[in-house]
This record gives structure tokens, sequence and C-alpha cells, in this order.
């Protein structure tokens, strides 16, 4: 399994990127949002993380952007973000993102435990067929 983690915060993308290594994944790193399709073009990913607050793009026009690609709008993408509330958490839901995570509010080995059950959950399985 394949992770594209695109995140700006360079501690957490790497304890994230370790991590799921740990675990058998192939990971990748994106830190600005100039650098998240590329990459997930060229990596294709089965799955994304992806912070909201980044430099260059926001992780909401990268949201709408990947979910407008005919390449990409099948990967499951996992917001995970410091932004707390409701009407954020149902906007990225809205535009396509699978499930939404507080960082202050899960601890990594949660986020990566989470994204291993998104393969072996069978609506995401076939969405991604």
């Amino acid at each position: 399994m394949k992770i594209l983690i695109v995140e700006d915060e360079d501690v957490l993308s790497s304890v994230l990127a370790e991590k799921f290594k740990n675990e058998g994944y192939e990971v990748m790193v994106a830190n600005n949002g100039d650098d998240a399709k590329p990459k997930a073009i060229k990596f294709r990913p089965d799955a994304i993380l992806l912070d909201l607050v980044i430099p260059k793009k926001t992780g909401l026009e990268i949201l709408k952007d990947f979910k407008s690609d005919t390449e990409l709008k099948l990967i499951p993408v996992i917001v995970l973000s410091n932004l707390e509330g409701d009407e954020i958490i149902k906007k990225v839901l809205a535009l396509g993102a699978v499930d939404y995570f507080v960082k202050t509010q899960h601890p990594m080995a949660e986020i990566v435990e989470k994204v291993g059950l998104l393969f072996t959950d069978t609506k995401v399985g076939k969405n991604r067929k």
C-alpha cells in the first residue's frame, strides 16, 4: 500500500512517514500545495493524508483539485488538520474526503490504524476499482 502525506510540518510528516513505513507502507511526502498533485500523479498512492493549512495552496483547494481529476478522484483522501468545528468537517466530507482527524485529538498510531481499516472497508474497496 502507498500513502501520500501532504503536510508542511516536518516533524509531523516524519513521524507519520516512519509509522506507516513500520507497518509496511510505501510513503511519499509533499510539504506544500504545489507539490501535492504532481507527486500524487507520479506516486499513484492508495490513500492520501491531507493537511488543510499548508503553503502555496490550501488543503481545500487541493481536495477540490484531486476530486475533479480523472486520475486522482477515486483515491481516498483523509484530512488531518488542527482546524476544528462541524462546518469545516461537513465541507471537507462534502468535497469528497472519506474521513477527518483533528491532529491534537488523535495519536499517530490511531491514524495509521484507521488508514489500514480504510482498505478493509468493502465500500472503499469498491470505489477504488
